[in-house]
C-alpha cells in the first residue's frame, strides 16, 4: 500500500499519521547504522586478550628475539624454539629450547624452559630455567606498556661452546673434564606498543650475570617490529628485528665483544592458536655470528582461545 493512500484513508487519525511520520524520519537512520556496522572490517588478531592487549602483544613472545606484555589469566603458551649459529670460524652451534608459561591473574605470569646444546658432534641439556614476569598496568595505561621479567637459570651440562675469548694455552679443558655450565640469573625490561593498529614494535633492554666459573655478564637490547600483510585475523606479519649484544668476563671487562645482528622476520598463524616465526638474522660486527636462524612454533590453550575474543582494531583501546 502506498504512503500517500495510507494518509488519505487516516487523515481523519492524526495520532497514527504522526506515529507513521516517525517511523519514516527514523528508518533511514536505521538503516544507516546497519549499513555502517556491516562494513565494520575486523582486521584484529582472534587471539584472546590480555588486559586490552591486541592479539600480538597477548602471547608473551612476540617475534623470535623479544617478549611482550604478559599471557591472559588461566591461559598457556607452549613453544618450540629453534636457533642456529653459524660463525666465522669453526662448527655451527644448534640451540632447541622448549618454553611453557602460564598466565595469572593481576597481569602476572610464570614460566619454565629447557634448552639442549648440539655443537661440534656433541649435545646435551644446557640448561633448566624458571621465569616471571609482571605488567605494571593494563594495557595502553602506561605509555610503552612496560613489563619487568626475572629469569634464574640452572646450569645442567656441560660447556660446548664458549662465548667469551678462547681460553690461555694449556687450559682448554681441566682435568676433570668440560666445565660445568654455571647458574645465571637474568633481568629484562619488556617495551611494546602498536602505533595506528597496523605497526606492532617490542624492546626488550637485558642484563645477565654468571654466578660461577669466568663470571661471564652481558647486556643488551633486542628490538622488532612487524606489520600485518593479511589483514584479516592478522594471519601474516612481516617485519624486521636486530638484537645486541655485549659481553665480558672477568678478566675482559675493559674490552668487551660487540654483537650486532639484524634481519627479516615472518609469522604465519596457521590456526586461532597455533604461529610460525622464522627469522634470519646477519652479523655486522667481527664478534657477531655470520647468521643467526630462529625458527618458532608456538601453542595457545586457555580460556577463550577456542572461539577468539579481540574486539575490531578500531575498537581495541576504548
Amino acid at each position: 500500500m502506498h504512503i500517500d493512500s495510507l494518509f488519505s484513508k487516516w487523515l481523519l487519525s492524526p495520532a497514527l499519521a504522526l506515529a507513521l511520520f516517525a517511523y519514516l524520519r527514523a528508518t533511514p537512520a536505521v538503516n544507516g547504522q546497519t549499513a555502517a556496522s556491516e562494513n565494520v572490517v575486523v582486521t584484529g588478531d582472534d587471539v584472546t586478550s590480555a588486559y586490552g592487549a591486541p592479539g600480538g602483544f597477548s602471547r608473551a613472545r612476540f617475534a623470535p628475539t623479544t617478549s611482550a606484555y604478559v599471557l591472559p589469566p588461566w591461559t598457556f603458551y607452549f613453544g618450540t624454539i629453534y636457533e642456529g649459529d653459524a660463525f666465522r670460524h669453526g662448527p655451527p652451534d644448534h640451540l632447541f629450547t622448549e618454553e611453557v608459561e602460564m598466565g595469572l591473574p593481576h597481569r602476572f605470569g610464570l614460566a619454565a624452559e629447557t634448552r639442549i646444546e648440539r655443537f661440534g658432534g656433541g649435545g646435551g641439556f644446557s640448561t633448566v630455567s624458571i621465569e616471571g614476569r609482571y605488567g605494571l598496568a593494563d594495557w595502553n595505561k602506561i605509555l610503552l606498556n612496560p613489563t619487568l621479567f626475572a629469569e634464574y637459570k640452572f646450569g645442567v651440562g656441560t660447556i660446548r661452546h664458549e662465548e667469551g675469548p678462547p681460553p690461555p694455552p694449556g687450559e682448554e679443558e681441566e682435568e676433570s673434564g668440560p666445565p660445568k655450565v654455571p647458574d645465571a640469573y637474568e633481568f629484562r625490561l619488556l617495551l611494546a606498543q602498536d602505533f595506528g593498529d597496523r605497526i606492532e614494535w617490542a624492546m626488550n633492554w637485558f642484563f645477565e650475570k654468571e654466578n660461577t666459573g669466568d663470571r661471564g655478564r652481558e647486556w643488551g637490547f633486542a628490538q622488532s617490529a612487524s606489520i600485518p600483510v593479511l589483514l584479516e585475523r592478522e594471519r601474516l606479519k612481516v617485519g624486521v628485528e636486530m638484537e645486541y649484544k655485549n659481553f665480558t668476563v672477568k678478566d675482559t671487562r675493559g674490552d668487551p665483544m660487540h654483537s650486532f645482528v639484524i634481519g627479516p622476520t615472518v609469522a604465519f598463524r596457521s590456526s586461532r592458536n597455533t604461529r610460525f616465526d622464522v627469522s634470519t638474522l646477519f652479523g655486522c660486527t667481527e664478534d657477531s655470528p655470520r647468521v643467526q636462524v630462529f625458527a618458532v612454533f608456538s601453542f595457545l590453550l586457555g580460556p577463550g582461545t577456542e572461539r577468539g575474543a579481540e574486539a575490531p582494531v578500531s575498537t581495541r583501546n576504548r
